[in-house]
Formats: structure tokens, sequence, C-alpha cells
């Protein structure tokens, strides 16, 4: 490691989900952006949301507690020892009265070229361009206007004389399913987000209903609707925890929008995270799922709700086999929740977790938990002990494999429930009683590098100081100190893993690293080959292990 001082600059970017090679992981509706899909845990005293997602932004969400739900349930097992059906004609019959459509629209102000595309500063620089027909004053090229031309405005004034932009309105369908005869629906969040407008239509009916957004968590991606009718045919509820990997599933819904539509596949796969949101449990299935069937129903073979159809993984946009829904047990207690109390609430522990890799489990002694890389102050866990480098293990008896088991887990109990937590420290196991907290709301550079001349265990690395300058990019709390990664060798096993330049190293090898000169000298102790990072970035702490044998 050395000690230098570089400019560098802080580039804001746009996070675009992608899993493989161009596989790009899309919501099943064609007006949500992929990376505000979210899912969470299928226990059914899961709670999930920030409390902003109770339905404050629109004015027709409710914020009163409403009547309790009346909801239709049938947890009997599923008869895995029948032949396989001929048709599923009667099931479907029975229960596709219960999905309908959700026609969403919001209006939006889109920007108005016009003046500029007159403008001769701008129009000057089409001159370049060969065949294109010039403009009435011979200066530049005919812009197609129709609105803001002598010939269609004879007064000449321009198409937005207060200089606003034009406003749009945008449209969006998805699906939803009746939960109760008296008219409450659920659905996606990403459906309905920031809709000044939401419509459902059931059946092949003209007939469409005003509907009042009730509440929303976008943590899950689920919202129920009210709509003002009765003797609704109403999904029955099963229960999603009996579902097994090869058990046979039905999709309903309103693809491309081209009317109600059943697709027929499998369980492929239970308790999914695909990266798109902090908390997942997905069902995994390879039943037909498309944009447009956000909302929609997955059914199992006996007809009964288990689960709402979320996303898709594909090349194209369209279904290629990998389809994702939020298990029907969760989206019941988050149904229940909104409607019964008004809003929707997770137990908070105050941990920042991340998973163990190969090159951690030799550093923590243990291949499953979720290891601890920041404690939040004053937080539950903060109260209860628990510390940076601690590897959570156990949650109330139930075991922890990673960081994703780790929010599921914590996110089944309520508020101001005291839990047990087991972890590791040093290579003991203690334990800790936690008393959980309610989540708060949550709102999260890369530059050219210089060598540096290689000295200590992170060979490659140049560090410099956190000045006020750069605390003020970075955003950095007043307790964050530490060395700032000025420069790195992208050939040099820091970089390849996982070391950038503008990280802040807070600690090496678990010793606390407060300014340049200290990572240095640290850097120098260190024997190495390996050694243990602790770094703060994007407004988080994350450990990384760096080992200098793999050159």
């Amino acid at each position: 490691m050395s000690t230098s001082v570089s400019r560098f600059s802080l580039v804001s970017a746009i996070l675009v989900l992608t899993i493989g090679a161009g596989l790009t992981l899309r919501g099943a509706d064609p007006k949500s952006p992929v990376a505000e899909k979210k899912a969470a845990p299928s226990k059914n005293k899961a709670a999930t949301a920030e409390k902003k997602n109770d339905g404050d932004k629109k004015p027709a969400e409710a914020k009163a507690k409403g009547a309790p739900l009346k909801l239709t349930f049938d947890s009997k097992p599923i008869n895995r020892e029948s032949s396989d059906r001929v048709s599923y004609a009667p099931i479907v019959k029975r229960t596709a009265a219960s999905v309908v459509y959700v026609y969403s629209s919001k209006r939006v102000r889109t920007p108005d070229y016009s003046s500029l595309f007159n403008d001769p500063r701008f129009r000057r620089f089409f001159d370049a361009l060969p065949g294109m027909p010039r403009g009435e004053d011979g200066e530049g090229p005919t812009i197609p206007n129709p609105r803001n031309t002598p010939r269609n405005n004879p007064r000449n004034a321009p198409a937005n004389p207060r200089g606003r932009s034009p406003e749009q309105t945008q449209q969006g369908l998805g699906s939803g399913v009746i939960i109760t005869k008296d008219g409450y629906i659920l659905t996606n969040n990403h459906v309905i987000e920031d809709a000044d407008d939401v419509k459902v239509s059931i059946g092949e009916s003209t007939k469409r209903y005003d509907a009042k957004v009730v509440g929303r968590d976008a943590f899950a991606d689920l919202a129920v609707l009210k709509i003002e009718a009765d003797n609704l045919t109403a999904a029955v509820i099963g229960d999603s925890e009996q579902l097994e990997v090869g058990d046979v599933v039905l999709a309903i819904g309103n693809p491309f929008g081209v009317g109600q539509s059943v697709s027929r596949g499998i369980v492929s796969a239970l308790s999914r995270g695909v990266g798109i949101g902090p908390i997942e449990d997905f069902i995994q299935t390879d039943a037909a799922i498309n944009p447009g069937n956000s909302g929609g129903a997955l059914l199992d073979t006996e007809g009964r709700l288990v689960g709402i159809n979320t996303a898709i993984l594909s090349r194209s946009g369209g279904f290629a086999g990998v389809g994702f829904a939020i298990p029907v047990n969760l989206a019941r207690n988050i149904a229940e929740q909104i409607v019964n109390t008004g809003r929707v609430d997770r137990g908070f522990l105050g941990v920042a977790p991340q998973d163990l890799t190969e090159d951690l489990v030799s550093q923590f002694g243990t291949e499953k938990g979720a290891l601890i890389s920041e404690v939040t102050e004053g937080s539950p866990a903060e109260k209860a002990g628990l510390k940076a480098g601690d590897v959570i293990v156990k949650v109330q008896n139930s075991e922890v494999r990673d960081s994703r088991q780790l929010l599921l887990t914590v996110g089944q109990f309520t508020p101001g429930t005291t839990v047990a937590v087991e972890y590791l420290r040093d290579g003991k196991t203690r334990t800790a009683q936690v008393k959980l907290a309610r989540r708060p709301d949550q709102p999260g550079a890369d530059s050219t590098p210089e060598k540096a001349e290689d000295i200590g265990v992170l060979n490659g690395v140049g560090v410099g100081e956190i000045t006020d300058q750069v605390r003020e990019q970075l955003q950095l709390p007043p307790r964050i100190k530490g060395a700032l990664i000025t420069s790195i060798d992208p050939d040099s096993p820091s970089a390849r893993q996982g070391l950038r330049e503008g990280d802040i190293i807070l600690e090496l090898d678990r010793k606390p690293v407060v300014d340049a000169d200290s990572a240095v000298k640290l850097s120098e102790e260190i024997k190495g080959p390996k050694v243990l990072v602790l770094i703060w970035r994007d407004g988080r702490t994350r450990y990384l292990a760096v080992d200098e044998s793999k050159e």
C-alpha cells in the first residue's frame, strides 16, 4: 500500500439489474421499472413496509383502519398421488372470475423541444448534414412542428406560451385478485404506483369500476384496492408453505392486454432470491408469465390462490420459462395489516448484513450465517451488544443461511417482540436477547486509476486523507474515519477481489484505520497473504477478504 494524493470524481450511475450475459429481470408489467420490484418472506407473521408506504402519497389511499377482512381459506394438503389431469377447465371456470384487469393512468409532463428546434443557434448544427431541406429563412433545416409553424398557427404564437411542458397520460395495465366478496383486491404495488387514476374491470364486462388504493407496501411490491361492488367471486386462499418443487400451478392474468389467459407449469423453486430487492422469498415457476400478468393469480391444482405473479427473468422482455410470484402467506398478511391497521410493520434489528463468500468463510470459521458489516447506532442490535464482525447463525431457533434469510426471519416478527439471536464472535457462540423495533424509513466513482507503489499487504493500493471536500462528495457521516483509496492497480488482487477507488478503508484485519498513515502502517505489519478489509461504500460498510496469493 502506498500513500498518494490524486484527484477523483464521483459519477452518479443508473443501475440496470441484469443476471448473466444479456439477462434482464423485468417486472411483469410494461410500465414498471425493474429496480422497483421487491419481495418479502412468505410467513404468516411476516410484516413488511416502510411507513411511507402506508398511502401518504395519494389522497385516494385510505389512512384509517378498516373492518377486518373476511377471507376464505383452504389449507388442506395438496393431493400429490392423483394422476395428472386431462383438463383444468373446471378449476378455471371456478376461479377465473376472481382475477381482474387493473388499469392505471398518470399524467406526466414531457419535454417541449419546439422552442429549441426553432432557435437559430441550435439549427446551425444541422447545416453540415447534406440533403436536409432548409427553412424559410435559409439558415437551417425545416423542423416538422405542425403545432407551431406559420402555416398552422397564423398568429405565430408559441405552442407553449408559458414555457410549460405539455402533459401526456401514461397508461398501465396489470392484473389483480379479488380476495373478498365486497370488493377488496390484491395486486402488485408497481401496477398502481404513482397512478392518478385506477380502474378495475371484471371478466369480459366492459364496465370499469373506480378503484381506491387502500394501502401499499413497496417493500413487498403489494397493494390493496377497493371497489364498490357486492357478491363478487373471491379467491380461496391456500397455504403457500405447503408448496413443493414439482407441484403443478396455473397462472391467470391479462398478458399484453389481450384478455384473460391461463398458463400451466410447475413450481421450479421455492424461497428464491433474485437480487431485485432487500427482502425476497419468491416462488419460481415455469407457468408462462408476461407483461400484464403482474398482480394476477398463481393457483394450485385445487384452484386455491398460492401466489401473486410479479416478475420474470428474460433476455427479450417476454416469458422465457422463469417467472416469480410472491407467496400468498406473505400477501395475505400484508393485506390484513393494510386493511385492519392502515399500515404494515416489520421488525427491525438494525444491522447491515452480508453473505459469507468463499474468501470470508476461512476468516470467520463458518459457511452459513449473515455477517454483520455495520450496526446501526441506537438500534436494537447495538443495545443488545452485537458488533460488526459478528456472524448471526440463528434467530429464535430458526437457522440463518445468509443475509437474505436473516431479513426474512426478522421480518416475521412484529415490532416489540424479543427474540434470541445466536451469533459467532471470535470463533465462540454467543446469544443475545434483542427487542425488535419498528423499521424506520430507509432511502443508497469511478475514475481512472493511477499506478501506486507496492508497499505492504495491499499491493497496488494508494490511499489518501479524508478531506472536507471528500467527506462532502461522499456524504460521509462525521463518525466515519479511515483512509480514502485514491488509486488502485486494476490488475492487482485487491482490485480483482472487490476494492475500488473511492472506497474508505475502516479496518484492516479488524484493527481500526483512522487515517492514511495508519492504513499504510497496518498494511506493513500484516503478514498476509490474506487480509480482512472493512470498507465504507455507497452509504454502507462491508467486509472484503483480499488474498494476494491469488495472483
